[in-house]
């Protein structure tokens, strides 16, 4: 199939590594990815959510009703355990309106400075919409990836607060994980391996295989996945195991 014949997907972003990231999970469907930064009539949306999936349905149907394609967002963030959830919603501007991904992880490392290792507990949530050209919601999905923040940051790869999420099974932070890795490990990978499925059916079915099932006799979708080789070339020497 050439690009003429795929469809237009946009993501509901103007972040250009979120946009790189979220490609590289998409890469068995016949889409063409955009950014919402590529629609100069496109609105910047007020995340307004009191929750992640309130907020990624929120910008998944304003950009999609203005652009008439099929769009996805996503809202993202931290959840750290000794603060309640915290920043969770307000992960991106956790240090003021206009603060930068340095700023964030400066304040966060300074609420932290107190705690030992063992307090210092944390999970990324992904919550996906996928909304159709009108911006009605088709399907809503959640990813979470357990970790614990360091006391500095490490890494040069990725973005937010990924150079302080230290996932202890692999002794690495995300900053530090090759793309392959983080494409299998992530929270927005984990979400996204629940969204695919259903992605292909609404907008791509050509990418996914139908199977049939006997409860119910649905026909459900389903997309083949490198997932077990990535997980291993992820995991480090000593350490790997079959996924």
């Amino acid at each position: 199939m050439n690009t003429t014949e795929k469809t237009t997907l946009v993501l509901a972003s103007r972040n250009r590594k979120k946009l790189r990231e979220i490609a590289d999970l998409l890469t068995r469907l016949d889409v063409v990815l955009v950014s919402a930064a590529d629609f100069p009539g496109a609105p910047e949306v007020a995340e307004t959510g009191r929750t992640f999936a309130e907020n990624a349905a929120l910008k998944a149907a304003t950009i999609a009703a203005a652009t008439g394609h099929w769009t996805i967002a996503d809202d993202s963030g931290l959840a750290v355990d000794a603060l309640d959830g915290a920043p969770g919603v307000y992960s991106a501007r956790y240090a003021g309106p206009q603060s930068n991904d340095q700023q964030n992880n400066e304040k966060l490392l300074t609420q932290l400075r107190d705690l030992s290792d063992q307090r210092r507990g944390a999970q990324f949530v992904c919550c996906l919409a996928l909304a159709d050209p009108q911006g009605t919601i088709r399907v809503q999905v959640e990813g979470r990836c357990r970790g614990q923040l360091l006391h500095e940051p490490r890494g040069q790869n990725g973005f937010g607060y990924d150079p302080l999420f230290w996932i202890p099974e692999y002794r690495k932070t995300f900053a530090e994980l090759t793309l392959t890795a983080k494409s299998v490990l992530s929270h927005r990978a984990r979400a996204f391996e629940k969204l695919i499925p259903r992605l292909g059916q609404w907008v791509s079915p050509s990418a996914c295989t139908a199977h049939h099932f006997s409860d119910g006799d649905q026909n459900q979708w389903e997309c083949a996945s490198s997932a077990k080789a990535a997980i291993r070339d992820a995991a480090p020497r000593g350490q790997r195991t079959e996924a």
